[in-house]
């Protein structure tokens, strides 16, 4: 039976009226969800067949989602962000089972194997974890991050418009943020407290603002030195990349300064294409420096009572050293304490994934307390991506992350001596470098268990790899894949 024109719109009538009846019931009873049900169809629908829309969809709303409390689960999630990547997780985990939309080379690059053995390990600590169910929900968030952002970002960014899209559907909210925030700091006058909170609730904390607008600072350069656009656009790319710059400077954020020159010398590295042997040789020298002078430099920074003043930029930055009165400071150095008393008893299982905060209380010295100090794990995390992995997972942990690191240096050194079109060029030092200002901030802070830095962190991962599988062929080639993919 084929229905007439009339007969549709009768009956889109009748559903319509019966919606707004039951919803009328529903919120006379202060039950407000069903409201959303109209976008849930949305979205399924999106979700069942056009899964990339869904993901540039978070994209876009990532920098403006905000964490809620959900005390059934005891533990926040942010929206919309957060529902939507675990409905992406499912349908993807689905497709796997089904028809696996995933080609071999996905499956069997190096960066690829090194996610699926550090999330094979994670398994295996959440296990033995001493906090099992905390364990499994982290390992759980991972998976709704990893799967989307990168495994399907590898298949997703084989268009290079969608490397576009991705880029800039991000960075325009994140300079809505900051104007936002900027607006706000300006009505307390710049003070330097209002610095830490007025990007909520947006952003939880300061170092966390600073450390995603030091990623996207080299993406909006990039767009604005890219010639394929026009004059007007270039110039709005330049404005957008100002407002990030400025929003990186008022975060305060040393972390994030310091992450910021780092990046600097990273392009240094790739302009001049310096190869991965010589750049490993000349950390190794490096470290056998600072290993061997470090009675010097802990004597110098010990000299150094200069605290954090976020009004004075340069007494700001010149505090990072100071490892005698700055209160921030001593408390990174008392949690680093903690996980090494921690990892030492538990070196290579760990005390399972995402539970240094609820642990590490015990592991404290009195001398090493500070006044922002807690035995309540309220107070942040383990200040580092590099000792929490060792802390949650043993060393094995911060094996496999560092060399998910290496491997990512390597593999971006290795595609720059490949012929590359040239926006795909400028594309791969973008998120390259801004990768480094993440893999530098990885020292001194972590913020991987959220969404603002896990979705740019994998999508910008996943981008390399990208590159690597299907950018790098010949014209013919690539062209034949992205027709397939169109």
């Amino acid at each position: 039976m084929v229905l007439t024109n009339t007969q549709k719109r009768n009956i889109a009538l009748w559903i319509a009226v019966a919606f707004m009846a039951v919803n009328a019931v529903l919120i006379s009873q202060e039950m407000f969800w069903f409201t959303l049900f109209p976008a849930a169809l949305i979205v399924l629908g999106l979700m069942l067949f056009s899964l990339d829309r869904v993901f540039l969809i978070i994209a876009f709303f990532t920098p403006l989602s905000f964490e809620v409390f959900i005390k059934e689960l005891g533990a926040g999630i942010a929206l919309p962000t957060e529902p939507l990547l675990i409905g992406m997780l499912v349908i993807i985990l689905f497709k796997i089972l089904y028809e696996n939309p995933f080609p071999k080379e996905v499956w069997v690059h190096p960066i690829t194997i090194i996610v699926l053995l550090n999330l094979t390990w994670m398994l295996l600590t959440s296990i033995t974890s001493e906090l099992p169910v905390v364990s499994f929900k982290y390992l759980l968030m991972q998976l709704w991050f990893i799967v989307p952002a990168y495994l399907f970002g590898t298949l997703l960014f084989k268009k290079e418009r969608r490397i576009r899209e991705f880029l800039l559907l991000f960075m325009i909210p994140l300079a809505m943020v900051v104007i936002y925030t900027t607006y706000q700091h300006s009505l307390r006058g710049f003070g330097g407290q209002a610095a830490h909170w007025v990007m909520y609730p947006f952003f939880n904390d300061h170092t966390a603002y600073g450390a995603v607008l030091a990623m996207f600072l080299p993406v909006g350069i990039v767009f604005t030195l890219d010639h394929h656009y026009n004059r007007t656009t270039r110039l709005a790319f330049a404005l957008l990349t100002a407002i990030i710059f400025a929003g990186l400077l008022l975060s305060v954020s040393r972390a994030a300064w310091l992450s910021t020159f780092a990046a600097m010398g990273f392009f240094v590295i790739l302009y001049f294409k310096i190869r991965f042997r010589t750049l490993m040789l000349g950390g190794l020298v490096a470290l056998t420096l600072l290993f061997a002078l470090q009675d010097r430099i802990i004597s110098r920074m010990e000299r150094n009572t200069q605290e954090s003043e976020e009004t004075d930029f340069a007494k700001h930055a010149q505090s990072m050293s100071n490892i005698t009165t700055d209160a921030s400071n001593l408390e990174r150095l008392n949690r680093w304490s903690a996980a090494q008393r921690m990892i030492r008893e538990r070196p290579v299982l760990g005390w399972g994934p995402g539970t240094y905060q609820f642990v590490y209380a015990p592991f404290q010295k009195s001398r090493d307390l500070t006044i922002i100090s807690t035995n309540f794990g309220d107070q942040g995390n383990v200040h580092s991506e590099y000792i929490g992995p060792m802390c949650d997972s043993g060393i094995p942990g911060t094996i496999l992350f560092v060399a998910l690191i290496i491997g990512v240096i390597s593999l971006t050194l290795k595609l720059l001596h490949h012929d590359l079109p040239n926006r795909i060029k400028w594309y791969l030092m973008a998120v390259f470098l801004g990768l480094t200002t993440y893999y530098v901030h990885g020292f001194l802070n972590n913020f991987l268990d959220t969404d603002k830095a896990s979705i740019p962190f994998w999508g910008f991962t996943a981008i390399i790899v990208a590159i690597d599988l299907y950018h790098k062929r010949s014209t013919a080639t690539t062209g034949s894949d992205r027709a397939q993919t169109e």
